[in-house]
């Protein structure tokens, strides 16, 4: 009876571990789209870059767009996070972004250690249950 209960913890604990898993998965696959968007927006500085007017698809909600004409391609408005964004010319832009890419990276590199941790602790817990498993099976053929 006692091995059953350490088995039953064990599969909890696994659950939980599991869980936690799939958490960091989607923080993961979330900063993953961040820097993707992050280096979209390089690219369209770099597409617009020395360029008088540029023609564009206006975003005007529900997923809709107008084309329509940039006729300013040297200031930009560039996030900075919590809601505030900066004029900045392509250059300055440029630096903010690449930082913003470092810190994902940071960001992305820490999850993926996490999820290595959980991973590493999952695997553990799977062996004990499977020797608690193994060990009960072992005693109950022997008894019959």
């Amino acid at each position: 009876m006692e091995d059953q209960q350490r088995l039953n913890n064990l599969i909890n604990e696994i659950n939980a571990y599991t869980q936690q898993s799939d958490l960091i998965k989607q923080q993961i696959e979330l900063i993953q789209a961040t820097i993707a968007e992050v280096d979209a927006l390089s690219n369209t500085l770099d597409d617009i870059e020395g360029k008088d007017s540029v023609e564009a698809f206006v975003p005007v909600g529900a997923g809709s767009f107008i084309k329509g004409e940039l006729k300013s391609t040297d200031e930009i408005i560039v996030s900075i996070g919590s809601g505030y964004a900066i004029k900045k010319d392509a250059d300055g832009a440029r630096e903010i972004i690449a930082g913003q890419k470092e810190e994902l990276k940071d960001s992305l590199d820490k999850m993926l250690a996490n999820l290595q941790q959980v991973t590493d602790i999952i695997g553990s817990l799977q062996a004990q249950a499977e020797q608690i498993a193994a060990a009960a099976q072992g005693n109950m053929t022997q008894m019959g």
